[in-house]
């Protein structure tokens, strides 16, 4: 019998120990957001003796990521088209209200983000054609 059936470290076995370090669970999912404080909210708000797994809060937070992530893209080229370099609240606004289902998403007022421009066909002019008498 040798020592690996045992699973000792030994020196086959054994890692440096600068290889060691402890991944969080955002890293190790591959996400930006903090996978750890989602999954502590979660289980702060579930009702009773309700248990969250790993793989929701991991869920959930590749979802949040994913919709930030395609918010700041269409508010980026709004800022973008209007050339300049800082994302405001009305860019937010107008990249929101510009995708549909964006805007079916998130029906939150946000705060200095105006409204959109929109003129009712009834009220512009009309213009007429002056070769139209024969």
């Amino acid at each position: 019998m040798s020592g690996k059936a045992h699973g000792g470290k030994g020196k086959s076995g054994a890692k440096d120990s600068g290889s060691l370090r402890s991944q969080s669970s955002s890293a190790r999912a591959g996400l930006q957001f903090p996978v750890g404080r989602i999954k502590r909210y979660l289980k702060r708000h579930a009702t009773g003796r309700t248990r969250v797994g790993s793989k929701a809060a991991i869920y959930l937070t590749a979802v949040l990521e994913y919709l930030t992530a395609e918010v700041l893209e269409l508010a980026g080229n709004a800022a973008k088209d209007l050339k300049v370099k800082r994302i405001t609240p009305r860019h937010l606004q107008l990249a929101i209200r510009g995708d549909d289902e964006l805007d079916s998403l998130i029906r939150a007022t946000i705060a200095s983000g105006g409204v959109l421009p929109h003129i009712n066909k009834a009220l512009l002019l009309k213009v007429e054609k002056k070769g139209s008498k024969k």
